[in-house]
């Protein structure tokens, strides 16, 4: 019997031993940014935007920041420093909802950093969502301050595997000024792709109520969007509506949901007009964009050449929208659906 309790001691003694041992290799590398910024020479990968996003937010060395949805994914930060100025850090979650990036921004404003900027893409798709909506499931251990909760980080088989032992075996260093850019090479932004991957939306019946939308994003704007900006009147919110491709508005239209989504637009922007710190922009009336499916690997995705164009937009005020101005956009933005040959584009299939 007591060799047994000998050798379970030895057996216990050894497991936490080997435990802690990657617990400190896990603390010292820390992949996911938890506890400091990136080692100097370790050749991290970035590809997960939920996990490590929050210690990015934490522990980067930034004056700006990109938020958004999928829309964001291809900015390149070096862009901003070039026709801006500014040290920008892209903290993207694809398929954002508000509350996404309410949760981000919680960290942002609390990092220390003096944040000058947040360029914020607007997908009205998602701001008609819940008020805690997120896209996937939080993990609250890596958005808190706590470090007791943090052994799901800490004693994880897949931190230690694909971020730090596969890394070692095969450097790749991820390059933070394109982080989480789109997988689709130049070949998959053409009109053929797009329309062969296209499934037309099904066609409703009644007409939508144009005001169907309002009450969610009434919700989500007073509670996820509204206090960052207030709460921050030094920092300047770029935000901006992405330019979805024709396609978008096809299924608007099937949807007889025009009127609705043209006052989703509206409703945002006028809540947004009166802070003195926030610049509104407005791409999806662009009809050299919208129109030509060759800037698009599907419906709503487009180019990064679209994201360059976007970036120069902020730097020199044009698709600027202003309480002034948004009306004549917006009917120009109806003028472009309704004007449309959709009966051309698909008869070309």
């Amino acid at each position: 019997m007591k060799q047994y309790k000998k050798w379970l001691a030895v057996f216990v003694l050894f497991f936490l031993g080997a435990a802690a041992a990657v617990m400190l290799l896990v603390a010292y590398v820390d992949p996911f940014f938890q506890y400091h910024a990136p080692l100097e020479d370790f050749p991290y990968v970035v590809d997960h935007q939920v996990n490590q996003n929050p210690g990015m937010a934490r522990h980067m060395d930034y004056d700006s920041v990109i938020l958004g949805s999928s829309m964001t994914v291809n900015f390149n930060t070096e862009w901003f420093g070039e026709l801006m100025g500014l040290r920008t850090l892209k903290l993207s979650y694809s398929g954002a909802f508000p509350k996404d990036q309410a949760n981000i921004m919680d960290i942002i404003f609390d990092s220390g950093n003096k944040v000058d900027a947040v360029f914020l893409g607007i997908d009205v798709i998602t701001y008609s969502g819940g008020v805690e909506e997120t896209k996937y499931p939080v993990p609250e251990y890596l958005y808190d301050d706590v470090v007791w909760n943090d052994i799901p980080y800490l004693l994880n088989k897949d931190v230690m595997l694909q971020y730090i032992l596969r890394p070692l075996a095969d450097p790749d260093k991820t390059d933070l000024a394109t982080v989480y850019a789109s997988w689709w090479t130049e070949e998959y932004y053409n009109k053929q792709w797009v329309m062969h991957n296209y499934v037309p939306a099904e066609p409703a019946v009644e007409e939508a109520d144009p005001e169907k939308f309002v009450e969610n994003i009434e919700a989500n704007m007073e509670a996820n969007i509204c206090p960052y900006i207030e709460a921050n009147p030094d920092t300047l919110f770029y935000i901006f509506f992405p330019p979805y491709s024709i396609l978008y508005w096809n299924d608007v239209l099937r949807e007889k949901q025009m009127d609705a989504v043209i006052r989703e637009y509206e409703y945002i922007a006028q809540r947004l007009f009166p802070y003195e710190n926030v610049k509104v922009f407005f791409f999806p009336d662009q009809e050299w964009i919208v129109c030509d499916l060759d800037n698009y690997a599907d419906y709503s995705h487009y180019h990064p050449d679209i994201n360059r164009y976007m970036t120069e937009c902020f730097a020199t005020g044009e698709c600027e929208v202003t309480e002034k101005n948004l009306g004549e956009e917006l009917g120009k933005m109806k003028r472009i659906v309704y004007s449309y040959d959709f009966d051309g584009l698909f008869s070309q299939e």
